[in-house]
């Protein structure tokens, strides 16, 4: 697989911030994705609906697998991604072989990128200043609501 030219991965990586301002709008977390075919073609989109539906199971990165439908393989493909994928998303990732994460940013929260690179799978972290606002002005409005989506809430954490 060659590697994934800059400006392509900035491109792709608008159409998750739209996902991630629509949850915002919608009440939810600002987390989105979306996943790309070897070819380029935007095979699903998503965001967090944890919120929306109450489904702790639909992350970003979970809501545009999803919309992507079956693939009879996912080498080659791009999973792009406004945050950090955390060890769910992260192990979706591994679980189907997804070649590559574009991860908007990872300041306000570091998922399981490392553990992805350590397996193969190429990283592009792009450290957008749109994607870290999104989410750090997110964690501070609303605390609670971050720390349930990470499953930091429990006792003894």
């Amino acid at each position: 697989m060659m590697a994934l030219d800059p400006d392509l991965a900035r491109t792709w990586l608008t159409t998750a911030v739209e996902e991630a301002r629509a949850s915002l709008a919608e009440g939810g977390i600002p987390i989105g994705a979306a996943l790309y075919g070897a070819d380029g073609t935007l095979l699903g989109r998503g965001h967090n609906r944890r919120v929306q539906d109450d489904d702790p199971s639909v992350h970003g990165e979970t809501d545009a697998f999803r919309a992507a439908g079956r693939q009879r393989s996912y080498r080659g493909t791009t999973m792009v991604t406004t945050l950090s994928p955390c060890w769910y998303c992260s192990g979706l990732v591994r679980q189907f072989g997804i070649s590559r994460v574009v991860v908007g940013e990872a300041r306000t929260f570091h998922g399981g990128h490392d553990w992805l690179a350590e397996h193969g799978v190429e990283i592009v972290l792009l450290d957008d200043p749109e994607c870290v606002a999104l989410m750090t002005d997110f964690v501070a409005a609303r605390p609670e609501l971050w720390h349930e989506d990470i499953g930091d809430d429990a006792p003894g954490r």
